[in-house]
């Protein structure tokens, strides 16, 4: 007979100053953070999982593409993350960031910016990246509310509008055609970029004008919200939604502190994981957007889950190495 999981546990929940060593530690608390907690909390494991509360998405009202949650807030859906864990009576969580953390013979050292310290076997890096726009004035404050990045995230919502996609590499061209398929009004706003005669001629193609003045501002109305581009020689255009691809500016200090090895891709390090989340450090693993840019909602979840089970995996079986020893020398 299974036990219920109908109601929560009903014992205190634990704090980071519970446990001098953790099974496992997971530094950031998004969607691959708290999934992995979810499959590691199910393993009866002790996780503490380390947040300070920026998730990647938290300038969006809403997030789309996500099965069962399309059109949610995706704070929503991290504090009904939050609440599930609550029934796994092994899950911590600590409002912090990490200080430092290094590696100390078979477990890793934490020191959080709350003062704690704190040891555990296995380290996830879950901290996700930060967007870096392109400066220009009026750019970021529309960011996640009329400057958007992802054509499936929120293409939808821009259809049959005024679409302007601004051009600051060569997947800019991928986004205008993406968009061709919700809008026929779109414009390529090239913005001093190199624009090849091979893509130029796809644009003009399928009914994309090519805009070539220089975007000076990104103009709101009396409400704030965006109203539409001004260029550099003073004139307006008035657009519903702007497309741009920030640089990822993945956060992972930790991941290099500790010596795990990085590669380039498209001009930007990412560190190197293997399909698991496992890095090239013995129990330092990463999961979601620190390893990805392209990872969204789903794909972050999925990548902590597959994590979150492989780090209990590798657990066991030292426990088994552990167990087999002690029986060898009884």
């Amino acid at each position: 007979m299974q036990p219920s999981d109908a109601t929560p546990a009903t014992t205190a929940a634990p704090t980071a100053a519970d446990h001098p060593e953790w099974d496992v530690v997971i530094i950031g608390g998004g969607s691959a953070g708290l999934s992995a907690a979810l499959m590691l909390g199910r393993s009866r494991r002790h996780v503490l999982v380390v947040d300070d509360a920026r998730p990647r998405n938290r300038f969006a009202g809403h997030m789309h593409g996500v099965l069962g949650r399309d059109h949610t807030s995706p704070l929503d859906l991290l504090a009904d993350g939050r609440r599930d864990l609550e029934r796994y009576e092994g899950v911590a969580f600590e409002a912090s960031a990490v200080e430092h953390l290094e590696r100390a013979g078979a477990v890793f050292e934490i020191a959080l910016a709350s003062g704690r310290r704190t040891t555990a076997r296995a380290v996830l890096i879950a901290t996700g990246l930060h967007d870096e726009l392109p400066d220009i004035p009026g750019l970021a404050e529309h960011w996640g509310d009329g400057v958007v990045l992802c054509p499936y995230c929120d293409g939808w919502e821009a259809r049959d509008s005024k679409v302007a996609v601004l051009a600051s590499g060569p997947m800019n061209v991928h986004q205008a055609q993406l968009m061709r398929q919700l809008t026929d009004d779109v414009t390529y706003l090239v913005n001093g970029s190199e624009l090849p005669d091979a893509a130029r001629a796809g644009l003009a193609a399928r009914g994309i004008a090519v805009e070539e003045r220089r975007v000076a501002e990104v103009v709101a109305d009396e409400h704030g919200r965006l109203r539409g581009i001004r260029f550099d020689d003073g004139t307006d255009a008035p657009v519903d939604a702007i497309f741009a691809a920030p640089v990822p500016r993945p956060k992972d200090g930790a991941l290099r502190a500790l010596g795990a090895r990085f590669e380039d891709r498209d001009g930007v390090e990412w560190v190197v994981v293997d399909p698991m989340g496992r890095t090239s450090v013995p129990g330092l693993w990463a999961a979601g957007n620190v390893t990805d840019g392209r990872s969204s909602v789903p794909f972050a979840m999925s990548a902590g889950s597959m994590a979150g089970a492989a780090i209990n995996a590798d657990l066991v079986e030292a426990e088994v190495r552990a167990a087999v020893a002690a029986s060898a020398g009884r």
